[in-house]
Parts: structure tokens; C-alpha cells; sequence
């Protein structure tokens, strides 16, 4: 098996056949695509996905952090030849990288199935999908997408238990492969941009496919989501944020799922004591980011949660732009690390080939990541542990 890094070369290859490249190759050179493409379309849009929290600061500072970070080089290591696997929940993975739930994907794509485009990258790179509940085609359709690749749900606890625990029944049917539970957004964080349009995409009916396609919800309406899609939607408004989600909602969820259940938005070495004591299989180190609690940058809170986490395995996301923020994370202790808004805005930049966008930043993120590994002179994940880092 060769190196994520050698898929460049074909893009050599193809460039001395006179095929020029159709994707971009930078996170930079990513984000304007995509403003544009998204500002075209709709530009309420473009502000709910690239907007954050307050003033914005903390997403800043999330990205800003990683900069502050170098990874000491050593030469003469042997490192040729990498292996960038991980094993989580039981799965060999081929490599330590997922895509972050993005509650948006879905009418990020041109053809409004982000969802289902994010899944068929998966199913062609390998790399999980962490499902959001706030999708733009039903969860079993999306799973069924990503092939022979592992996924996970992301839930957003809904006030109505019954409704929870039907979504956490349906993603364990359709074979997602662990229950990654949101806490941080049992409301809505302060999003200046989305105020100044009095609207965000759910509130206009989107993305609510899950909720639309289960039973349980749509026994609480007087009529069906497509005759009465008003009432739809100002229903789920009032169930979706579950303002009294505690330690022993927790304990409720533990008893209903079948899946491994990890905790998103745990950044506390308190918290992760806690969480690790009430039995739960992972930790999700992330402050959503930047776009809820205006807060610390993400990447200052992983050694510490790493730190009280023992034995659990620890999932992060907050800031990563490249495939070098990656191999940061890694050396901090993260398990796995996840990609967000980088996805969205390949799908939205890639115009009619969606899908093709989303693979495509992700054999680079791959690709970035395993020459920034090797170049540093470390073979596999496990030796980032003793990485020296020079501020």
C-alpha cells in the first residue's frame, strides 16, 4: 500500500499530459471559490456557513493557534514509508482524519444533497462521515452512500425524548457505527450575521429531512411536513434545543442507544472525569468552531482533555485548514481529528460535482498530512506522541 501523499503525483502526471488541475489546492484559494459560488446562490447562506459567535474572535483564534504550534523536525528517521491508521470504536481506520458534522452541507451542494455527496467522497477515500441530524436527505439514505466506510450521527438532543430515541433507533438500523451527541447547542450561540438577515436555512424548511422522515415526529404534527410545512417547521423549533440536558439525560441516552456514545464539545478535564465516569466510549474535544460560546481557542483545551481522558479515545475539531493542522492535533493527542467548514466549502466551490470537490480536499488534506509526517521524520501516528514542539 503506498503513501496518501503519492496521489500528487498524478496530478504531475496529468499536468504533462496539458490536463489542468479543476480543483483548488489551498484553503485560501478554497474559501473565495466558495464565497463566491455561495454568495451568488444566496448570500444569507454564505454568512450562516462562514460566520461564527460575537465578533468572530474565537474562530479566529481557533485557526490562529495552529500557527503557534511547529512540530520539531528529525531527519535521517526512516520515514519513507508511513501508516497514518487508527483504530476507533473497534474499526481500523486508514487514517486518523473524519468529516466534522456540518449541520449545512446539504444545500452547500448545488443540488441541495450535500449530505449524500459527503458520503460518496467517503465511500471513495475512506474517510468517516460524522452525519449531522440537521441533514437534507434521510439518515438511512446518507449512510447507505458511504459504501463500505464507517459513519457515525451526530444527535442534537431534541426536547421530546421519544423523538431522540427514535433517531438514535433509526441511525443504529441503518448502520451507523457510533452516537456522537452535541452539547454545546441546546440554543442558538449569538451569530451577528444571521441576525442582521432575521433567518437561518432551517427555519426556511431546510435540512430538516430527518425530522421530516421520522415517525415519531410526524406523529406529533395535526398534518404531514408537505401539507403543512409551516407548522412542520415551527414545531421543530420549539423541540430541537433540549435546554435541560443534564448528567442525567446522559444516563437516559446511555440506556436507549446500541452505539458507542461520545460526547461533542467536552474541552474541561472536569468534564471529561465526568463524562469518563458515567461510561461513555469517546470524548469530542470542540467549541463548534467558534460558532456557539465565544470562548478559548479549541486547540488550547486538547492536552488537558487528553490528559483526563485516559484510556478514551479523543476526537478533534476546531480550526483545521490543512493537513498540517492535522498532524498538530495528532501530536497534542487527538485520536482522530475532523475537518468542517474546509468540506463545506469544497462542496459549494465544485459547482455540479460536489462529491468530486469533497474527495478532492480530501486526498489533499490526506496527502498534506502524510508529507508533513514524514518529511518531520515520523512513520506512523503513534510516534507523533513524543513530538517536541517549538512555539
Amino acid at each position: 500500500m503506498g503513501n496518501f501523499a503519492d496521489w500528487q503525483l498524478g496530478t504531475y502526471f496529468a499536468g504533462l499530459a496539458g490536463e489542468k488541475p479543476v480543483h483548488p489546492f489551498s484553503f485560501r484559494q478554497l474559501e473565495r471559490r466558495a464565497e463566491a459560488a455561495l454568495t451568488a446562490r444566496d448570500p444569507r447562506l454564505w454568512d450562516y456557513v462562514a460566520g461564527g459567535a460575537g465578533d468572530e474572535s474565537t474562530q479566529e483564534a481557533n485557526v490562529a493557534a495552529f500557527g503557534r504550534r511547529g512540530i520539531m523536525p528529525r531527519m535521517l528517521a526512516g520515514a519513507a514509508d508511513r501508516d497514518l491508521s487508527v483504530s476507533l470504536f473497534g474499526l481500523t481506520l486508514p487514517s486518523p482524519v473524519f468529516m466534522a458534522p456540518v449541520g449545512v452541507i446539504g444545500v452547500c451542494a448545488e443540488d441541495q444533497h450535500g449530505d449524500l455527496a459527503a458520503a460518496r467522497a467517503s465511500a471513495a477515500t475512506g474517510v468517516p462521515l460524522v452525519g449531522s441530524t440537521l441533514m437534507s436527505d434521510p439518515l438511512e439514505d446518507v449512510v447507505a452512500a458511504a459504501g463500505d466506510t464507517p459513519a457515525f450521527f451526530q444527535l442534537y438532543t431534541p426536547s421530546d425524548r421519544e423523538v431522540a430515541e427514535s433517531l438514535v433507533n433509526r441511525a443504529a438500523d441503518a448502520g451507523y457505527r457510533a452516537l456522537v451527541v452535541t452539547l454545546d447547542t441546546w440554543t442558538l450561540g449569538y451569530r451577528p450575521r444571521d441576525l442582521r438577515h432575521g433567518v437561518f436555512p432551517q427555519l426556511r424548511g431546510e435540512c430538516l429531512a430527518n425530522y421530516a422522515s421520522d415517525p415519531v415526529f410526524r406523529s406529533r404534527l395535526a398534518k404531514s411536513p408537505e401539507d403543512d410545512p409551516e407548522a412542520f417547521v415551527a414545531h421543530w423549533a420549539m423541540v430541537f434545543g433540549n435546554s435541560r440536558l443534564t448528567w442525567d439525560y446522559l444516563a437516559w441516552l446511555r440506556s436507549v442507544s446500541r452505539l458507542p456514545v461520545v460526547l461533542k464539545g467536552i474541552c474541561s478535564p472536569d468534564d471529561v472525569r465526568r463524562a469518563a465516569d458515567a461510561g461513555v466510549d469517546g470524548i469530542y474535544c470542540s467549541n463548534h468552531g467558534g460558532r456557539q460560546a465565544a470562548s478559548a481557542p479549541a486547540l488550547g483545551f486538547l492536552p488537558g482533555v487528553v490528559a483526563a481522558a485516559g484510556k478514551l479515545p479523543v476526537l478533534f475539531d476546531s480550526g483545521i485548514r490543512s493537513g498540517v493542522d492535522v498532524v498538530k492535533a495528532l501530536a497534542l493527542g487527538a485520536t482522530a481529528v475532523g475537518i468542517g467548514r474546509p468540506y463545506a466549502y469544497a462542496a459549494a466551490a465544485a459547482g455540479e460535482d460536489p462529491s468530486g470537490g469533497i474527495e478532492h480536499l480530501l486526498r489533499w488534506i490526506l496527502a498534506e498530512a502524510d508529507l508533513t509526517m514524514g518529511l518531520n521524520g515520523y512513520r506512523a501516528v503513534r510516534d507523533l506522541a513524543g513530538a517536541t514542539f517549538a512555539l
